[in-house]
């Protein structure tokens, strides 16, 4: 059984992990990564969710944070603002910085991402293949109601999304291509899983990778997510400021409606919490497949059981 994941960080690893242990040696599990939160940073190529997704399937996240390295130091970065360089809001870990260097030296030899992806991951051995959605930089920037043009981690980690969002904008999403491997991971799939990553800048900066969306929608698997939003408010960080932004309302149905379905859109089913029951109900009476259950994901068991239900629902539970 193939099954392929699309993925921001913290919320798409965490269902990425629940989905391994349920299904063990029983499928073969691919995850395409948002990489619209990459940036230069001192020299070096920051790829948040990609390193979120290799930590935590490899067993070395900072589990109360959710993303950076276990065990984590920062001498590197303390040094670097005693030469008045570096931003208090972004500290790169000395380990995370060891990873960021080795990407940068990979690349620099002229391998794509997708490779030094791949070579990056052997360390880790994250159990699943791992894609970048492109090998080319595509990176988010926000464009601030006052005008200003930021890129989406500084609105995001220094700004805490406080400052209203006029839209996103996506660098070099014009010229850009899927990488190696994402559009046949999605054609051939037995099943493919939206987990409750951001709707807007981690799984809508996949969608918007030419190739992408069209492929989901034509793909003989169906397509299945799992709602972001509990009772009207993100599982996770300031996804609601981001749905603002775009005129979505925060709720489970509205983001249903905001990736649609088949063949217009890119969804055949929906799993929202037991909170947003009357969501499902809606999206029901619509003309979807939808259901209910307890979706947080408080740990590795509980979370095992929300892939299965998302499984369960388009008949795919291995």
């Amino acid at each position: 059984m193939k099954i392929t994941v699309l993925s921001g960080g913290v919320g798409g690893a965490r269902f990425t992990r629940g989905l391994l242990s349920l299904v063990g040696e029983r499928a073969e599990v691919t995850v395409i990564a948002n990489t619209g939160d990459d940036m230069w940073l001192h020299g070096v190529r920051v790829c948040p969710d990609l390193d979120t997704l290799m930590y935590t399937l490899g067993g070395a996240v900072h589990e109360e944070q959710g993303w950076g390295r276990l065990d984590e130091s920062r001498r590197t970065s303390d040094d670097l603002a005693a030469y008045g360089l570096g931003w208090e809001w972004f500290t790169l870990g000395d380990l995370d910085l060891a990873t960021h260097l080795a990407r940068t030296a990979l690349l620099r030899d002229g391998l794509p991402l997708s490779q030094v992806t791949a070579r990056l991951a052997e360390r880790w051995a994250p159990g699943v293949t791992l894609l970048p959605m492109t090998d080319d930089e595509v990176e988010t920037h926000v464009i601030t109601a006052d005008g200003r043009d930021l890129h989406f981690e500084e609105w995001w980690v220094r700004h805490r999304a406080g400052l209203p969002a006029a839209r996103f904008e996506q660098t070099n999403l014009a010229t850009a291509t899927p990488a190696p491997g994402v559009l046949a991971a999605i054609a051939d799939a037995d099943v493919v899983v939206v987990p409750p990553s951001n709707p807007v800048v981690s799984v809508g900066t996949i969608l918007a990778i030419p190739g992408v969306r069209d492929a989901l929608r034509t793909t003989a698997a169906p397509v299945v997510g799992i709602s972001p939003v509990i009772g009207g408010a993100p599982v996770r960080g300031m996804a609601d400021a981001c749905l603002t932004a775009i005129g979505v309302e925060t709720s489970a149905v509205a983001v249903a409606r905001h990736y649609g379905r088949r063949p217009d859109g890119v969804l055949d089913a929906w799993l929202v919490d037991d909170r947003d029951a009357d969501a499902a109900d809606a999206l029901r009476s619509e003309g979807w497949l939808a259901g209910s259950a307890n979706t947080l994901m408080t740990d590795v068991a509980t979370t095992a059981r929300i892939a299965a239900d998302a499984l369960a629902l388009v008949g795919r539970l291995p």
